[in-house]
């Protein structure tokens, strides 16, 4: 068994799938849910063109893993360490789930504003903070730096999809 971890090294692993998200052809985002004693019990990055699905989220993955593998008292303790903050899909994931708090790298509202600003559409749902959407969660976000490299992650995403010439 591992020892426990800091939040610090959460978000780092949470950036490392994400750049691994990316390394596969994907949006870089990646999540990892720990338990109330700080070990890592899943982790998941995003999948959306590996799997040819707009929901493969890596914090709808977790949510399913929770409902699949926890107590409703295990769940509520549980925390998401993630890379973005979530998705309207995922935060409502998360609540239906009845996941614990979320810490996020970077914020929705960061992302839209970083993806505005390189002339790419914001997204296909609204950028709404996880609090809108499932009232009862306590999310801890953005956290410095993290959020600056996320931004890289995204700007190299973004530099990939530009086309050659």
């Amino acid at each position: 068994m591992s020892e426990p971890a800091t939040a610090e090294h959460h978000l780092r692993r949470c950036l490392e799938l994400a750049a691994q998200a990316l390394e596969n052809g994907d949006d870089p985002f990646g999540s990892v849910l720990v338990d109330a004693d700080g070990l890592v019990l899943a982790e998941a990055l995003n999948r959306e063109a590996t799997d040819a699905d707009p929901t493969a989220h890596p914090e709808l993955a977790l949510a399913r893993w929770a409902i699949a593998n926890l107590t409703p008292e295990q769940r509520a303790a549980a925390t998401v360490y993630t890379s973005g903050e979530h998705c309207p899909m995922c935060a409502a994931a998360h609540g239906w789930a009845g996941l614990g708090d979320v810490v996020a790298a970077a914020t929705s509202a960061q992302l839209a504003e970083w993806r505005g600003s390189w002339g790419l559409p914001v997204g296909p749902v609204a950028p709404l903070p996880i609090g809108v959407v499932a009232p009862g969660v306590q999310v801890t976000a953005p956290v410095a730096p993290f959020d600056a490299e996320v931004r890289e992650l995204h700007l190299r995403a973004r530099q990939r999809s530009l086309p050659a010439g």
